[in-house]
């Protein structure tokens, strides 16, 4: 009987054992199965991260690939690349379909642009892409880039002799000032415009860039932005050289430019401006438009001529870009090769009556 006891006991023992060295098992197991579910989900979120981070970099990188049908029906692969983000891009005038060629005898000037500056079109010209000598034309693009590039319009610089005796050499135009002459700045500007002052012109390349030559860089640069496609500048005045060029729409489209900074509009509508006094001249200096002195601005009827620059050399002949306002629309004309400074001012005047459009 105790014998059958003891065997019963030893029997529910090792039971007992087995299951709980089951139980074990199992726990061991699930324990294993909780850890590698976790290894699982961990590894998950990682690729998720990683991939969502190298999608988001690799967004402005790639080139991105678009099939296109061109009208041949032929399926082609175009090549489509981010644009850099924050550089403007200045759209190049087009020339219209009913672009009218000048062909009038009145208009004796040989090359010649209009632009519709709110469509951003060439309405009307002759030879309007061919190159010229731009003349003093280019000061338009010496103002541009000094006002853009000057921190204060008070800044100082002290005129040379070897500044005016080059340009008295070269028969450059000149705004008056004398050398050891404390100029600013604002005085520099109105002089390299109303007057067409080169040494305004030199001095301003000094003060800003350190050498006028740095200065025509900074000049070309402006070029490349405004995505000019045939205009070089070699010097700021415009004084006469076989790569300093630039076409009729090319030249509207820097005017156009300049007009759109307050600065550079304000001076180039002046009609004369008085220098602030210095010791060389006590009363300043009377500058005067080279343009408004031979117009009023109002000559066309319903036609307003706000601003523009003259210039001439014996390469160039007379030129002229002018900025006028017709019904609140605005256009650019340019004028080279002019045969006299006032054949160039009929021309304008001829120009803007004729061939802008009738509104109203």
């Amino acid at each position: 009987m105790y014998n059958n006891i003891d065997n019963s006991n030893k029997e529910a023992t090792e039971s007992y054992r087995r299951i709980k060295e089951k139980r074990a098992k199992q726990q061991r197991k699930m324990k294993i199965i909780k850890l590698s579910a976790c290894i699982i989900l961990i590894l998950a979120v990682v690729t998720v991260v990683v991939k969502g981070t190298t999608s988001s970099n690799t967004d402005n990188i790639e080139i991105e690939n678009i099939v296109a049908v061109d009208d041949g029906n032929v399926q082609r692969e175009v090549v489509t690349e981010p644009q850099p983000q924050g550089k403007k891009v200045y759209p190049y005038p087009e020339i219209i379909n009913s672009y009218m060629q000048i062909t009038s005898a009145t208009v004796r000037s040989p090359y010649l642009a209009l632009l519709d500056v709110e469509n951003n079109q060439i309405i009307a010209g002759r030879d309007c892409e061919r190159r010229i000598y731009p003349a003093s034309m280019t000061k338009v693009m010496t103002l541009i880039v000094a006002v853009e590039k000057l921190k204060r319009l008070d800044t100082t610089f002290t005129m040379t002799s070897d500044i005016v005796s080059s340009l008295m050499k070269q028969q450059a135009s000149r705004a008056g000032f004398d050398p050891g002459e404390i100029v600013d700045a604002n005085n520099l500007l109105y002089g390299l415009i109303l007057p067409s002052g080169a040494d305004a012109a030199v001095a301003l390349a000094d003060m800003i860039a350190g050498s006028e030559e740095e200065f025509v860089n900074l000049m070309n640069s402006k070029c490349e932005e405004l995505g000019l496609k045939n205009t070089h500048f070699v010097n700021t005045s415009g004084l006469q050289d076989i790569n300093h060029y630039t076409t009729p729409i090319e030249m509207a489209m820097i005017m156009d430019y300049a007009m759109k900074n307050e600065i550079c509009a304000k001076i180039l509508s002046t009609y004369q401006y008085t220098t602030t006094p210095t010791v060389q001249h006590p009363e300043g200096i009377l500058l005067t438009s080279n343009m408004f002195s031979k117009m009023y601005g109002n000559e066309v009827q319903g036609m307003r001529i706000i601003a523009g620059k003259t210039g001439y050399t014996d390469q160039s002949g007379n030129c002229l870009v002018s900025y006028a306002e017709k019904n609140g629309r605005h256009y650019v004309v340019v004028i080279a090769g002019g045969g006299s400074a006032w054949n160039v001012i009929f021309d304008d005047f001829d120009i803007f009556k004729n061939y802008t459009p009738v509104i109203g």
